[in-house]
């Protein structure tokens, strides 16, 4: 009889052992591809997870990385099951265009749900005499690292108002650069796209009295029907408290990404879970105030995945 428990022991113990090493019985264990340590989408991406790891039979890891076209090659190589990424990043990768016109399309790219804009902010001195794109003709201009989003999105706005490169004298300098160029005395303006409101730009309203320049409505219409992954967005005080009157201008969106190999119903769960869970979201960043049905549908640059798409109709805020 001790025998045959002993047997019946160790056989439990190995079963414990094969279901601990599945993830407890079948649980589908995820990657989701993040930004640096010091952005948005990893302190968002975990309360996101902690969201989908509370909400569904699925448990997500984070892991920090380059962000968007690090994350898109992520999901491509099959790295990362779950990423975020700048839908107009996206939309280059998707179609084999603008930024990723050297590189090999990522066709098993699908979108889960747009989550919140990252504006573009172009940043000049109060007094320089800037106040409106076309003014920026001649100018000492940073317009972000060559072959960034930020360049790519300079390159649109600027040819929205009948400008190019040429035209302008071009820096090619990252956020934090481009507010130490401007303090010193380097540049005039630099463009910057990003959530609002953006630590390099806060950090350099304390130093030098500056102003955000608006995109005109008309050319706002002309970008948006361009580019679909633009939005018209406003920029207040509620952004900076410096902003006295509202600035408008647009946007690109942060979208939550994933292989167009998940499994339909892994998608619909997860997309299910931070739609209704946002309010957790939101606890575990701001910008989880973000995430409601309307702005999840928003500026979709690359199809929605089945799984997604299917919740979104569910809930009527897809035709």
């Amino acid at each position: 009889m001790k025998k045959k428990f002993m047997t019946v022991l160790a056989l439990v113990l190995i079963l414990v052992l094969v279901l601990g090493a599945c993830g407890g019985g079948g649980e589908i264990r995820m990657i989701m591809a993040t930004g640096g340590t010091a952005g948005t989408y990893y302190p968002l991406g975990g309360a996101m997870a902690g969201v989908i790891n509370n909400h569904t039979d699925y448990h997500v890891t984070i892991n920090a990385s380059g962000a968007s076209a690090d994350n898109i090659r992520q999901i491509g190589a099959g790295d990362a099951h779950i990423a975020l990424a700048q839908n107009d990043v996206m939309s280059y990768a998707f179609t084999g265009w603008g930024t990723w016109a050297d590189a090999e399309p990522v066709t098993n790219l699908a979108t889960l749900m747009s989550l919140y804009p990252e504006t573009i902010q172009i940043v000049v001195l109060a007094a320089s005499g800037i106040y409106s794109v076309e003014d920026l003709a001649g100018r000492r201009v940073s317009v972000g690292d060559v072959g960034s989003g930020v360049n790519a999105n300079a390159t649109q706005v600027l040819a929205a108002h009948g400008l190019t490169m040429a035209d302008i004298n071009e820096f090619n300098l990252g956020f934090g650069p481009s507010a130490d160029a401007m303090r010193d005395g380097t540049i005039d303006a630099f463009f910057v796209t990003a959530a609002t409101p953006n630590t390099a730009i806060q950090e350099l309203s304390v130093a030098r009295d500056i102003r955000l320049l608006p995109i005109a409505e008309d050319v706002i219409a002309a970008l948006m029907a361009d580019y679909p992954f633009y939005v018209r967005v406003v920029v207040d005080s509620s952004d900076y408290t410096w902003v006295t009157e509202p600035i408008v201008t647009i946007a690109v969106q942060a979208t939550l990404i994933a292989s167009t190999e998940m499994d339909e119903e892994v998608a619909y769960n997860i997309v299910r879970a931070l739609i209704e869970n946002a309010a957790e979201v939101e606890q575990g960043h701001a910008r989880g105030a973000y995430i409601t049905p309307e702005n999840a549908v928003q500026s979709i640059s690359v199809p929605f995945h089945p799984g997604a798409e299917r919740f979104f109709r569910e809930i009527g805020v897809l035709p």
